[in-house]
């Protein structure tokens, strides 16, 4: 899949923090760089979910309601599971209405579950504790990146 545009500047940093708690890594979308605190055999998975961050900022909104509506799907099929952490546990704090409102918890699930599923396709690691998604809804997955984002250079 090709990439356009230049690579953001990587860092090691300690003590990593959201709002949220301590984290792995963080994307600083604004200064093109990315942040990490993880353990090298972790940091493929990582870096691939952080690089993804700037895809999604650049994919657009079409792009984005696109994966929006897979999402959609799954929840109305009753898939449980994710790609990883920071996707399982945001849906997991979804509350009625976040979907249909399109509120900041959705939106937030939705870029995750994005990243996370980037990484699991392109990071080399098809397996790990975090991969929850049943093999049913990774094939959807797999598709709609094949389709959508494998056919088009994706800006970084």
């Amino acid at each position: 899949m090709p990439l356009d545009g230049r690579l953001p500047r990587i860092e090691v940093a300690a003590g990593l923090r959201d709002r949220h708690g301590a984290i792995h890594a963080g994307a600083f979308l604004r200064e093109h760089r990315i942040a990490f605190e993880c353990t090298p055999a972790e940091f493929p998975r990582i870096f691939v979910h952080e690089l993804f961050h700037f895809a999604w900022l650049h994919a657009g909104n079409p792009v984005r309601r696109s994966f929006e509506g897979l999402l959609r799907r799954e929840y109305a099929a009753g898939a449980r599971g994710e790609l990883g952490w920071s996707s399982e546990w945001r849906k997991g704090a979804l509350a009625a209405g976040d979907m249909r409102r399109r509120t900041r918890r959705w939106r937030e699930y939705c870029c995750e579950s994005f990243c996370d599923t980037a990484a699991w396709l392109y990071s080399g690691s098809d397996r790990h504790p975090e991969f929850t998604l049943s093999r049913r809804f990774q094939d959807f997955r797999q598709a709609w990146f094949e389709e959508t984002i494998e056919t088009r250079r994706i800006s970084i």
